[in-house]
């Protein structure tokens, strides 16, 4: 019997147990912000948490967990979805400046080695074209990709 006992975890030790794994689960989505898949975990967990420190038996606080994951993780996907359909609605990231309008501020060269400067909005950016023309300061120009830190530029007709 005591070979038996020594093999179980004692139900105190599983207060700790899932306060640990809730502390993880929230640290691990932080880590991955924007994906919402370790949050209901970590709900779960932290209300198994809760539980535990009520004196709830073992299986009843798994059986917590799964349920309250499950919950958690059906409320949360709708809201997922709804963020990776509509874009980045809050703007923000260089991909945003994908399609918007600005204007030279320094001459775009054919050169590679000189990189012009554009201005988008507030923001002045080195650029350059898509076909490596000239472009001269002034010229009103529309982004089209960004390529780290420089836009990719084409002019657009007056």
């Amino acid at each position: 019997m005591g070979c038996e006992r020594s093999q179980q975890v004692e139900p105190e030790v599983w207060r700790w147990i899932w306060l640990v794994a809730s502390a993880t689960f929230v640290v691990g989505e932080i880590a991955m912000a924007g994906t919402f898949f370790l949050l209901p975990f970590g709900v779960g967990a932290a209300v198994a948490t809760a539980a535990a420190f009520a004196g709830a038996a073992v299986p009843w606080q798994w059986l917590i967990f799964v349920v309250v994951s499950a919950a958690a993780f059906a409320a949360v996907r709708p809201l997922v979805k709804r963020l990776e359909s509509g874009g980045n609605p809050i703007g923000v990231g260089a991909s945003r400046l994908i399609g918007e309008t600005g204007v030279v501020v320094t001459d775009l060269s054919p050169d590679p080695e000189q990189l012009g400067v554009v201005r988008i909005g507030r923001e002045e950016w080195h650029a350059e074209t898509t076909d490596r023309s000239h472009l001269s300061s002034g010229t009103r120009i529309e982004v089209i990709q960004i390529e780290g830190t420089r836009a990719v530029v084409r002019p657009l007709a007056d």
